[in-house]
């Protein structure tokens, strides 16, 4: 089997007044050259145990997928060992300039990856370094990242082997000391905080230490942007791993007004995917009630619909969660209930969105309409409520909201004088059949 490609290589004629010509030309790519797995060129060739060569970024994927045989010999690997194939490489490489008129550009050598030996000793200075020496410590931090970047089997390597605590155990410190003095440091180290989680019990604890939330939250009231991006990346993987943290969180001063902030002027779409948790898990605490409040004083529920108009699924998903959670309180159902776009966006969001999103919209319009609210009932009915939720019940939907489809649609059918102008006789039968 070869492999080709086809190059359109433009060829300049003598003389300003010619036309350019185009030929096709057929260029093969050796067979040995590209991988089994991904019949692409390899760029960093290794040979498994069977002597089978593969592109390393493929093989790993086969390996991690839970596979543990040879894709080409289907034997049985006795070693996930993985040997560079410098030969090969080599004749890829000098391939690529021998074809530099094709377009093709050289493959640059590999660099070797990490071990778990190396992000061991990597973790054992920082965490040294840090009773001696606070810039060495950044420049292990910042040595730390740029292998990360280097490759997702790095990054994998460095979160597997217990970077994050090394790391959480470091910002707990030095933010014991002075977080004026050690900014730079302190900013470093949560930027690797971000994506190094699970952190384990003994990182958790660090990181959610009353210590390391309070600098966490001043980076998160900060003007640097960057900051408070991985500040609340840190927050939404805290929050998420233990629900406990959420109370020293709303113990901090300020805490709400920076999540609302965040919501109000969008850092991008990953930090208010994440601000959003963790507010959803604060309206979820024992302390709900209280907080509650505080995000509709501070005018929450007009921002959280505003992004909610044109908010991709995840967004979309996770401001339904905030709403159907706020309107279990009476402050926030009046809230709700006060802000003109509610009513509208919620009948558009059934069954536009997903299953999730449909099912909080309907917890939210329950909520809204049984409380003996006959304005709000004949308001999602004039936006075409009464059809959707038949559709609803139609297409199928969970337990739950089964039974709440089917109440809301009882009380509507309260209101048959209104209800005539929307909704056909069809839909009657179809609802007393329901019942």
């Amino acid at each position: 089997m070869s492999m080709i490609f086809l190059w359109r290589r433009r060829r300049a004629g003598h003389g300003g007044a010619r036309k350019d010509e185009c030929l096709d030309m057929e260029l093969s790519i050796p067979t040995h050259f590209h991988c089994p797995i991904s019949l692409d060129l390899m760029k960093d060739p290794v040979t498994l145990c069977t002597g089978i060569t593969y592109d390393r970024e493929s093989i790993e994927k086969w390996i991690d997928a839970g596979n543990k045989t040879c894709p080409v010999t289907n034997q049985v690997l006795r070693s996930f060992d993985q040997i560079p194939n410098h030969t090969i490489r080599k004749m890829i490489q000098d391939w690529c300039v021998e074809n530099k008129a094709y377009g093709i550009e050289r493959i640059p050598t590999p660099r070797i990856p990490i071990t778990p030996y190396d992000v061991l000793e990597i973790c054992s200075r920082i965490e040294a370094s840090r009773q001696h020496d606070a810039k060495k410590c950044l420049d292990l931090v910042r040595k730390m990242k740029n292998l990360a970047k280097e490759s997702q089997r790095n990054k994998r390597c460095i979160v597997q082997n217990g970077a994050g605590c090394a790391l959480a155990a470091c910002f707990e410190f030095f933010a014991s000391f002075s977080i004026e003095e050690y900014t730079d440091l302190l900013k470093e180290i949560l930027s690797a905080l971000a994506w190094t989680f699970p952190l384990g019990e003994k990182g958790k604890s660090k990181l959610g230490s009353a210590i390391s939330l309070r600098c966490i939250a001043l980076f998160l009231k900060g003007d640097d942007l960057s900051s408070r991006k991985h500040a609340i990346l840190v927050l939404k993987e805290l929050v998420s791993e233990d629900q406990s943290f959420v109370n020293s969180l709303m113990e901090i001063e300020g805490i709400v007004e920076a999540l609302v902030q965040i919501v109000k002027l969008p850092i991008c779409p990953t930090a208010t995917k994440a601000c959003l948790v963790v507010i959803y898990h604060m309206t979820l605490s024992e302390n709900s009630e209280m907080i509650t409040l505080k995000f509709v004083e501070i005018g929450l529920i007009p921002y959280i619909l505003e992004i909610l108009v044109d908010g991709d699924k995840s967004i979309c998903q996770k401001s339904l969660g905030i709403l159907d959670s706020i309107s279990s309180r009476d402050q926030g159902r009046e809230g709700l209930y006060k802000n003109a776009l509610t009513m509208p966006l919620l009948v558009k969001k059934i069954l536009r969105v997903s299953d999730t999103a449909t099912q909080f919209v309907v917890s939210i319009l329950w909520k809204l309409c049984m409380g003996e609210n006959e304005n709000a009932v004949v308001e999602v009915m004039q936006l075409g409520a009464f059809e959707k939720l038949l559709v609803l019940l139609q297409v199928g939907c969970g337990e739950r909201a089964k039974s709440k489809v089917t109440e809301l649609l009882k009380l509507m059918n309260l209101y048959k004088d209104e209800l005539e102008c929307f909704a056909s006789s069809a839909g009657f039968k179809f609802l007393k059949r329901s019942n």
